[in-house]
């Protein structure tokens, strides 16, 4: 199976009409409506469009629901797109409950809201981990499910991978660390952006300061660290979904090959029977915006598959 998704890929790359390897912002579709819709304690920013069985998109952090721009522009022919902001993030507002099981909630309030029972779930960074909460919680209302690039707490080699001194941020938070990064955003998020990708170059300017702006905004970095913060009760809460057995649903495990690679699919084994792994050559941790071709083919590719 391995080998003839990676040879799909291969052609899909090539024959999809997807923007080019440029972290440039892709605008969504023009006939994606926007809703703020009040789910479960929060009010959740959501982009929703297209035509056919439904497929939500999790960002994760340093990006917002815009990193989808290249998958929604190919999705949106065949399928029902839903791209939610993550609670507090983007132009979500919340003040609490960034565990991630809370946020799963957050999804299921939406999908309820648009009248949607069953849907595929794509998601990165820390969209993987509200993503496996929600899977897990809720497996009758998933079909498939991507992760891409990105640890989820408590499963797998977790303890391991909390070890790297690149994870420091891990641990970055609180009162004190919002006094030094307010005003800096621009600075604290850079890091993410120049230490976790391929090439620095691959995300440009406009793309940086886009993103910066958005977390400019009040209470949004207080969001962001709580995201972090909430790790250690997002690895119990795991640790009890898991012990009710493995998931199911077919599965996606994506990695860049200079960041977490094969590791993704490490992770997914660790919690899940029926899982396919892709490492996309040439790409760091923004798979979208390092490798926008390779990746929207490889979930395509995924996705169509009966």
């Amino acid at each position: 199976m391995r080998h003839s998704l990676s040879a799909a890929i291969a052609v899909l790359a090539f024959t999809f009409v997807v923007p080019p390897a440029s972290a440039d912002i892709v605008p969504l579709p023009a006939s994606f409506k926007v809703r703020d819709i009040a789910a479960n304690g929060a009010t959740i920013h959501v982009r929703a469009g297209g035509n056919g069985p439904a497929v939500v998109l999790l960002h994760g952090y340093a990006d917002t629901g815009d990193m989808w721009g290249p998958l929604a522009v190919e999705l949106a022919a065949r399928y029902t797109v839903i791209i939610p902001d993550l609670r507090g993030l983007g132009l979500s507002k919340a003040s609490a409950g960034f565990d991630k099981k809370t946020q799963a909630g957050d999804v299921a309030g939406v999908l309820d809201a648009l009248k949607i029972g069953k849907t595929a779930v794509v998601a990165h960074d820390i969209g993987n981990m509200v993503a496996f909460a929600f899977v897990a919680l809720h497996p009758d209302r998933v079909t498939k499910a991507v992760f891409m690039d990105a640890p989820i707490p408590g499963v797998g080699p977790w303890e391991e991978i909390l070890k790297s001194p690149l994870l420091w941020h891990f641990r970055f938070g609180g009162p004190d660390m919002e006094r030094l990064v307010k005003g800096r955003e621009r600075i604290y998020l850079d890091r993410f952006w120049n230490d976790f990708s391929a090439d620095p170059r691959s995300i440009d300017e406009a793309t940086r300061v886009h993103y910066a702006k958005l977390y400019a905004r009040p209470g949004v970095m207080h969001a962001g660290f709580s995201q972090f913060a909430a790790f250690d009760q997002d690895a119990r809460d795991n640790q009890e979904l898991l012990s009710r057995g493995k998931l199911t649903m077919p599965i996606l495990a994506i990695g860049g090959d200079k960041s977490f690679g094969s590791t993704m699919a490490t992770v997914m084994r660790a919690a899940a029977s029926n899982v396919q792994e892709v490492v996309i050559p040439n790409s760091g941790h923004w798979l979208m915006e390092e490798q926008p071709r390779a990746t929207v083919a490889a979930i395509r590719t995924f996705l169509d598959a009966k």
